[in-house]
Protein backbone atom coordinates (compact mmCIF):
# COMPACT_ATOMS: atom_id res chain seq x y z
CA UNK A 1 0.00 0.00 0.00
CA UNK A 2 1.73 3.31 -1.05
CA UNK A 3 1.11 6.33 1.30
CA UNK A 4 -1.11 9.26 0.47
CA UNK A 5 0.28 12.63 1.33
CA UNK A 6 -1.19 15.04 4.20
CA UNK A 7 -2.66 12.05 6.45
CA UNK A 8 -1.84 11.31 10.09
CA UNK A 9 -2.59 8.91 12.70
CA UNK A 10 -3.56 10.31 16.15
CA UNK A 11 -4.26 8.04 18.85
CA UNK A 12 -5.77 9.91 21.96
CA UNK A 13 -4.47 8.61 25.06
CA UNK A 14 -5.28 9.17 29.11
CA UNK A 15 -6.72 8.19 32.31
CA UNK A 16 -10.40 7.34 32.27
CA UNK A 17 -12.31 10.05 32.87
CA UNK A 18 -10.01 12.61 31.48
CA UNK A 19 -11.93 13.22 28.30
CA UNK A 20 -10.56 10.77 26.08
CA UNK A 21 -14.51 9.82 24.46
CA UNK A 22 -15.55 13.51 24.97
CA UNK A 23 -12.29 14.35 22.67
CA UNK A 24 -13.10 11.60 19.93
CA UNK A 25 -16.43 12.24 19.84
CA UNK A 26 -15.61 16.06 18.69
CA UNK A 27 -13.20 15.14 16.37
CA UNK A 28 -15.76 12.62 14.51
CA UNK A 29 -18.20 15.13 14.46
CA UNK A 30 -15.67 17.92 12.91
CA UNK A 31 -15.69 14.74 10.41
CA UNK A 32 -12.71 12.52 11.50
CA UNK A 33 -13.06 8.78 11.27
CA UNK A 34 -12.64 7.48 14.82
CA UNK A 35 -11.52 3.56 15.15
CA UNK A 36 -12.24 2.63 19.04
CA UNK A 37 -9.94 0.23 21.04
CA UNK A 38 -13.06 -0.38 23.12
CA UNK A 39 -15.04 -1.76 20.05
CA UNK A 40 -12.84 -4.79 20.21
CA UNK A 41 -14.14 -5.19 24.35
CA UNK A 42 -17.59 -4.64 23.65
CA UNK A 43 -17.73 -7.50 21.06
CA UNK A 44 -15.99 -9.98 22.78
CA UNK A 45 -18.01 -9.91 25.27
CA UNK A 46 -21.08 -10.06 23.32
CA UNK A 47 -19.91 -12.99 21.49
CA UNK A 48 -19.37 -14.52 25.70
CA UNK A 49 -22.59 -13.56 25.88
CA UNK A 50 -21.83 -11.30 29.03
CA UNK A 51 -22.78 -8.17 30.20
CA UNK A 52 -20.89 -4.91 29.23
CA UNK A 53 -20.21 -3.70 32.86
CA UNK A 54 -16.45 -2.60 34.58
CA UNK A 55 -15.25 -6.40 36.33
CA UNK A 56 -16.36 -8.18 32.55
CA UNK A 57 -14.36 -5.59 30.80
CA UNK A 58 -11.28 -5.68 33.02
CA UNK A 59 -11.03 -8.91 32.68
CA UNK A 60 -11.69 -9.40 29.21
CA UNK A 61 -8.89 -6.74 28.73
CA UNK A 62 -6.35 -8.47 31.01
CA UNK A 63 -7.69 -12.02 29.48
CA UNK A 64 -6.75 -10.72 25.66
CA UNK A 65 -3.50 -9.31 26.65
CA UNK A 66 -2.63 -12.98 28.53
CA UNK A 67 -3.33 -14.24 24.97
CA UNK A 68 -1.91 -12.19 22.46
CA UNK A 69 0.46 -9.99 24.72
CA UNK A 70 0.23 -6.29 25.62
CA UNK A 71 0.23 -5.26 22.46
CA UNK A 72 -3.00 -7.48 21.65
CA UNK A 73 -5.32 -4.21 21.18
CA UNK A 74 -2.91 -2.90 18.82
CA UNK A 75 -3.16 -6.68 16.73
CA UNK A 76 -6.46 -6.64 16.92
CA UNK A 77 -7.20 -2.55 15.43
CA UNK A 78 -4.22 -2.61 12.38
CA UNK A 79 -6.14 -4.45 10.12
CA UNK A 80 -9.02 -1.22 10.01
CA UNK A 81 -6.46 1.00 10.29
CA UNK A 82 -5.17 -0.04 6.96
CA UNK A 83 -8.48 -0.49 5.41
CA UNK A 84 -9.48 3.20 7.12
CA UNK A 85 -6.41 4.41 4.61
CA UNK A 86 -6.80 1.91 1.71
CA UNK A 87 -7.79 3.67 -1.50
CA UNK A 88 -11.33 4.43 -2.07
CA UNK A 89 -12.14 4.81 1.58
CA UNK A 90 -13.30 8.27 2.73
CA UNK A 91 -10.77 10.29 5.28
CA UNK A 92 -9.43 13.30 5.47
CA UNK A 93 -6.34 13.09 6.11
CA UNK A 94 -6.81 12.15 9.69
CA UNK A 95 -7.94 8.51 11.74
CA UNK A 96 -7.98 9.45 15.22
CA UNK A 97 -7.44 6.21 17.34
CA UNK A 98 -9.37 5.85 20.60
CA UNK A 99 -8.46 4.17 23.61
CA UNK A 100 -4.50 2.97 22.89
CA UNK A 101 -3.69 1.82 26.44
CA UNK A 102 -0.27 0.17 26.63
CA UNK A 103 3.17 0.86 25.64
CA UNK A 104 3.36 -2.22 23.93
CA UNK A 105 0.43 -1.01 21.78
CA UNK A 106 2.02 1.96 20.84
CA UNK A 107 5.16 0.38 20.00
CA UNK A 108 3.65 -2.02 18.03
CA UNK A 109 1.72 0.61 15.96
CA UNK A 110 4.55 2.51 15.60
CA UNK A 111 6.60 0.53 14.38
CA UNK A 112 3.77 -0.11 11.58
CA UNK A 113 2.82 3.03 10.86
CA UNK A 114 5.93 5.80 11.86
CA UNK A 115 3.84 8.97 12.03
CA UNK A 116 1.64 8.25 14.81
CA UNK A 117 1.52 10.74 17.03
CA UNK A 118 0.23 10.55 20.41
CA UNK A 119 -2.63 13.15 22.16
CA UNK A 120 -2.32 13.15 26.16
CA UNK A 121 -5.64 14.42 27.70
CA UNK A 122 -5.01 15.04 31.48
CA UNK A 123 -7.39 15.58 34.17
CA UNK A 124 -6.38 15.60 37.88
CA UNK A 125 -7.43 12.18 39.55
CA UNK A 126 -10.45 14.00 41.81
CA UNK A 127 -11.93 16.04 38.77
CA UNK A 128 -11.86 12.45 36.71
CA UNK A 129 -13.49 10.40 39.52
CA UNK A 130 -16.18 13.16 39.89
CA UNK A 131 -16.72 12.70 35.49
CA UNK A 132 -17.07 8.86 36.23
CA UNK A 133 -19.39 8.60 38.93
CA UNK A 134 -21.52 11.57 37.23
CA UNK A 135 -21.48 9.89 33.86
CA UNK A 136 -24.90 8.42 33.25
CA UNK A 137 -23.36 5.00 31.36
CA UNK A 138 -21.53 2.75 33.36
CA UNK A 139 -20.64 5.06 36.22
CA UNK A 140 -17.59 4.50 38.93
CA UNK A 141 -17.64 4.64 42.52
CA UNK A 142 -14.38 6.60 44.00
CA UNK A 143 -13.98 3.05 44.93
CA UNK A 144 -14.10 1.45 42.01
CA UNK A 145 -12.50 4.70 40.12
CA UNK A 146 -8.96 3.78 42.04
CA UNK A 147 -8.81 0.35 41.18
CA UNK A 148 -9.54 1.17 37.69
CA UNK A 149 -6.53 3.40 37.81
CA UNK A 150 -4.41 1.29 39.91
CA UNK A 151 -5.43 -1.63 37.39
CA UNK A 152 -4.11 -0.01 34.16
CA UNK A 153 -1.11 1.52 35.47
CA UNK A 154 0.33 -1.31 37.24
CA UNK A 155 -1.01 -3.98 34.78
CA UNK A 156 -1.30 -2.15 31.38
CA UNK A 157 1.35 -0.30 31.25
CA UNK A 158 -0.52 2.59 30.57
CA UNK A 159 1.24 5.24 32.11
CA UNK A 160 4.29 5.77 29.35
CA UNK A 161 2.05 6.61 26.28
CA UNK A 162 0.75 9.65 28.43
CA UNK A 163 3.78 10.83 30.06
CA UNK A 164 6.01 10.46 26.04
CA UNK A 165 2.51 12.33 24.56
CA UNK A 166 2.97 14.74 21.42
CA UNK A 167 1.07 16.99 22.37
CA UNK A 168 -0.66 17.32 26.19
CA UNK A 169 -4.14 19.20 26.54
CA UNK A 170 -5.65 19.96 29.98
CA UNK A 171 -9.05 18.70 30.21
CA UNK A 172 -10.12 20.88 33.43
CA UNK A 173 -12.54 23.88 32.08
CA UNK A 174 -15.59 23.74 29.89
CA UNK A 175 -16.81 21.80 27.23
CA UNK A 176 -16.30 24.30 24.63
CA UNK A 177 -12.73 25.21 25.81
CA UNK A 178 -12.07 21.81 25.58
CA UNK A 179 -13.07 22.02 21.87
CA UNK A 180 -10.89 24.75 21.42
CA UNK A 181 -7.65 22.97 22.61
CA UNK A 182 -8.65 20.06 21.01
CA UNK A 183 -8.58 22.14 17.74
CA UNK A 184 -5.03 23.52 18.07
CA UNK A 185 -3.54 20.44 18.84
CA UNK A 186 -4.76 18.87 15.61
CA UNK A 187 -3.72 21.89 13.84
CA UNK A 188 -0.59 21.26 15.33
CA UNK A 189 -0.07 17.27 15.42
CA UNK A 190 -1.03 17.62 11.45
CA UNK A 191 2.11 20.62 11.06
CA UNK A 192 4.72 18.22 12.88
CA UNK A 193 3.28 14.73 10.46
CA UNK A 194 2.90 15.17 6.68
CA UNK A 195 2.72 12.12 5.40
CA UNK A 196 1.59 8.22 6.94
CA UNK A 197 4.62 5.82 5.99
CA UNK A 198 2.75 2.32 5.69
CA UNK A 199 5.28 -0.72 6.16
CA UNK A 200 4.17 -3.60 3.79
CA UNK A 201 1.60 -5.88 5.07
CA UNK A 202 2.45 -8.99 6.53
CA UNK A 203 1.34 -12.14 5.22
CA UNK A 204 0.01 -13.88 7.68
CA UNK A 205 -1.83 -10.76 9.96
CA UNK A 206 -3.28 -11.96 13.17
CA UNK A 207 -6.51 -10.07 14.69
CA UNK A 208 -9.02 -9.44 11.92
CA UNK A 209 -11.45 -9.49 13.56
CA UNK A 210 -12.82 -7.23 16.63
Amino acid sequence: MQPCRDQVIIAVVGMAGSGKSVACDYFQSQGYPVLRFGDVTDEGLRLQGQSLQETNERRYRENLRKELGMAAYAIKIEPRIRAAFHPGSYHPGVVILDGLYSWEEYLYLKAKFPELKLLGIYARPEIRRQRLLKRPIRPLTEVQAKARDLAELNNLNKAEPIALADYLVINEGSIPAFHQELTKALKSLRGVSSQVKFLPEPSNLQGTSL
